[in-house]
């Protein structure tokens, strides 16, 4: 098995040489500096999936393999490393269980390099820190790509639960493989091996002999080493709750700065801007990048530096009273920092009709990525909203869907979404914009099958045979777990820059707790866009700072 079995012959040569390059002397010379030469003989297992903080391998001689084992026990080889070639991908730069094993495919002489000493490599050396950062982000898109050293989900395409376990796993970067059991005759022949019914679904074959009957996202988690065992004991020095772009950039001003930071993010990193399709409108990408890839960036670039994340965590509430603030969890456990950033942003609102809440994750949507264009593919399809968010969803849906109808309570568009946005959907002969217009009623049984609108400026309804809906709508702040510690605007966001007197406060992303700071579209008053999220969450840890220095 070649070193290149992860990439396909149209990824191109040098996108193979990024996945698997290969340090010349030079630099493979300032690299064992970091570690000791051992020599390993043939059929040594080096790592195995389900470890964590494994250490880092260089090849001096001999090979490597990388392999996976299916649930009979059989190992399939996919890569095999040589001289100059390294060991890792993006688990390296956190304490998540690794996803595939490594052994010597013959008597070979390497360089180890232990956790803390790769971390050191990674930032001493820039040059082969980027060589490494990249092979590690291109073999996580290989092994994604190719489902290796991931899960396997068994479900209904359109049903609730199986799109709610997809998404996770999706947005979590998290290799899988998906057989639904109305297509596949694959799927129906596994549940029949694992002595399953089409009432267990959706299950999640999970590494080793695990079954997971329709878990819940904190479970999957947890089961598959996504979440990191939290010390109740260790103080940090900041705690970031919430991993939108607000939230990243926080940590990786906040951790590349030298303070002790952790994450906590209930779902996946990203947030809301992590739905998006394509950002087309943020500094330095020309050809827009998706919300998902942007946030993917950050979370790794965040580890590079030290942050730690706990993901699948809600934050529950906020112990403020203490010498220490203490951030509380669904699962009881609390973390204690020194300060807190709250970056937990907003989510889109709901509309009051009945049945909306069974339709919810089988025919209404609050995302617009390829995994729900794969569902609505050659039919209608209804986006509400006027902000760019909607805007970004009706064109990415409008290359596969037959048709979008785009509906707005107001006038028009020009007064909340972006101009280059605005011209694109009046030009665009597959979708339909349909202003002061509402929806009034969602149609079926299980999953959605129809919509009725209402034009308000001429009172007339319209019943259409569309099955999926895309909400994104207004915004409501994730601020429930602060209500304990300080008062919230009517709206329910976080005032900042004012101290309790009335008086400005040293930051303006300062709340009237001493230590407790806001970011992004959770801050009252905040621009809702990608860019000032960003720029609050990487200015804010000056603030953070200079409260730690006055602290004893």
């Amino acid at each position: 098995m070649s070193d290149t079995a992860l990439t396909t012959a149209t990824d191109g040569d040098e996108r193979i040489a990024q996945t698997f390059p290969r340090l010349d002397d030079e630099m493979a010379q300032r690299v064992a500096g970091y570690g000791r030469e051992e020599t390993l003989p043939a059929g040594t297992v080096i790592f195995a999936r389900g470890q964590r903080r494994v250490d880092f391998f260089l090849v001096r001689a001999g090979r490597i393999e990388m392999f996976e084992t299916d649930h009979a026990g059989q190992a399939t080889v996919f890569t095999v490393h040589t001289e100059g070639q390294f060991t890792g991908e993006l688990d390296l730069f956190n304490d998540r269980e690794i996803l595939v094993s490594g052994r010597t495919a013959s008597d070979a002489q390497v360089v180890r390099i232990d956790r803390a000493a790769f971390r050191r490599l990674v930032t001493a050396e820039p040059d082969i820190g980027e060589i490494i950062m990249r092979a590690f982000i291109l073999r996580r898109v290989g092994l994604i790509r190719h489902g290796r050293g991931g899960v396997v989900l068994i479900g209904l395409g359109h049903q609730r639960e199986t799109l709610r376990l997809e998404r996770f796993l999706v947005r979590n970067a998290y290799p899988h493989r998906i057989l639904d059991v109305a297509l596949d005759e694959a799927a129906r022949t596994a549940l029949d091996g694992f002595g399953l019914t089409e009432a267990d679904l959706p299950v999640v074959l999970a590494p080793g002999e695990a079954v997971l009957r329709n878990p819940s996202n904190a479970v999957l988690a947890d089961v598959l080493g996504l979440t990191e065992a939290i010390d109740p004991d260790r103080v940090y020095d900041v705690a970031v709750i919430g991993a939108g772009p607000a939230g990243l950039a926080a940590a990786v001003y906040a951790a590349s700065e030298g303070l002790d930071t952790i994450v906590v993010e209930g779902m996946a990193p990203g947030g809301q801007a992590g739905t998006s399709s394509k950002i087309e409108n943020y500094l330095g990408f020309p050809t827009g990048i998706s919300g998902q890839a942007l946030a993917g960036r950050a979370q790794v670039q965040a580890q590079k530096f030290g942050a730690r994340l706990a993901i699948s965590r809600m934050a529950a509430g906020l112990d403020c009273h203490g010498p220490a603030f203490r951030v509380l969890l669904e699962d009881g456990t609390a973390i204690p920092a020194r300060a807190v950033i709250a970056a937990t942003g907003a989510r889109y609102r709901r509309l009051d009709l009945p049945r909306y809440a069974h339709f919810e994750g089988q025919g209404i949507h609050y995302a617009a990525t390829a995994m729900e264009a794969q569902l609505c593919t050659g039919a209608e399809v209804i986006v509400v909203g006027g902000g760019n968010s909607a805007g970004q969803a009706a064109m990415f849906l409008s290359r596969t869907v037959a048709h979008v109808h785009l509906l707005v309570r107001a006038e028009g568009l020009a007064a909340t979404m972006s101009d280059y946005l605005v011209r694109r959907i009046a030009s665009s002969p597959r979708i339909t914009l349909h202003t002061r217009t509402e929806i009034t009623a969602f149609h079926g049984d299980d999953t959605l099958t129809a919509v009725t609108w209402t034009d308000r400026s001429r009172d007339l309804s319209e019943t259409r045979a569309v099955g999926n809906v895309f909400m994104m709508i207004g915004a409501v702040p994730n601020t429930g777990w602060l209500v304990d510690c300080l008062a919230l605007d009517p709206k329910g966001f976080v005032p900042t820059g004012v101290r309790p007197d009335g008086t400005p406060a040293a930051s303006p992303y300062a709340t009237t707790v001493p230590g407790l700071y806001a970011v992004g579209d959770v801050r009252a008053g905040s621009v809702k866009r990608v860019a000032s999220g960003v720029g609050e969450g990487s200015v804010v840890v000056q603030a953070v700072h200079g409260f730690l220095q006055t602290e004893p």
